[in-house]
């Protein structure tokens, strides 16, 4: 079950704004935009209350998300033991997802609520993705994968800025954002922030700060000013796993 996480952690993450792509255009990223429903007489009806407990292939509540990412945290001392992207008590939290239906399982079994936890351990640079049945509240599977590089969360993105902003190969962006709204760029609170993993085989030539990518957690961020412009920082390529900075040739 946990294996198949991974796929769905890879589809889960939607970025909801136009990236800069490689030739220096905008990739269009649809955007979904949420209606209330109107009554034939014209009311606006609210939307009915979530509950607890989801039925089904009913999307996960947020009572259950939480409880699901709980369980895996707290199981098998993941939450003493792991590592977050900002070197604290913990894993990285990435993604929770419904689980596919086993096809080996049939009757009250297959009619289970499960979850998908997806977490980033920084200690250990792993993905692991635990099972967690919302009926019985017991973690069911945990795989650990080494190498695998699914979406960054937001607080990724956030914690790669910051060390961009805070190296000496953000000079530019730092002058970029200067130029573009009169003020010093300081935090990545300042940026509205999107990117995705590095993966070291898309480029001809990497450079030897860079070579543990793939095995260490790295991202590209693209960045733009708040009600902005785009500042272009795809030749930078922030390791999350050991805190530093790299320039593409």
């Amino acid at each position: 079950m946990a294996g198949a996480a991974l796929a769905v952690a890879g589809a889960a993450v939607t970025l909801g704004v136009s990236l800069p792509d490689d030739t220096g255009g905008d990739t269009a990223r649809a955007a979904t935009t949420q209606q209330d429903a109107v009554a034939p007489e014209g009311k606006v009806e609210a939307a009915p209350a979530e509950g607890e407990k989801g039925v089904g292939r009913d999307p996960l509540t947020d009572a259950e998300t939480a409880r699901a990412e709980r369980l895996a945290e707290t199981a098998g001392g993941l939450r003493l033991n792991a590592r977050d992207v900002d070197g604290d008590r913990g894993p990285q939290h990435l993604s929770t997802n419904l689980t596919e239906v086993d096809p080996d399982l049939s009757g009250a079994a297959a009619a289970q609520r499960r979850a998908d936890v997806v977490f980033y351990d920084y200690k250990s640079d792993a993905v692991v993705t635990r099972t967690v049945n919302l009926d019985t509240g017991k973690v069911e599977d945990t795989a650990t994968d080494r190498g695998v590089q699914p979406p960054p969360s937001q607080d990724e993105l956030r914690q790669a800025a910051e060390l961009l902003i805070g190296s000496p190969l953000g000079a530019g962006l730092k002058s970029d954002y200067k130029d573009a709204t009169d003020k010093p760029l300081t935090t990545a609170g300042q940026l509205q922030l999107s990117g995705m993993v590095f993966r070291k085989e898309t480029v001809a030539n990497v450079p030897a700060d860079l070579t543990a990518c793939g095995k260490h957690r790295c991202l590209r961020i693209v960045t733009k000013v708040k009600n902005g412009p785009w500042i272009d920082t795809r030749a930078l390529v922030v390791d999350l796993s050991d805190r530093t900075v790299g320039r593409l040739s």
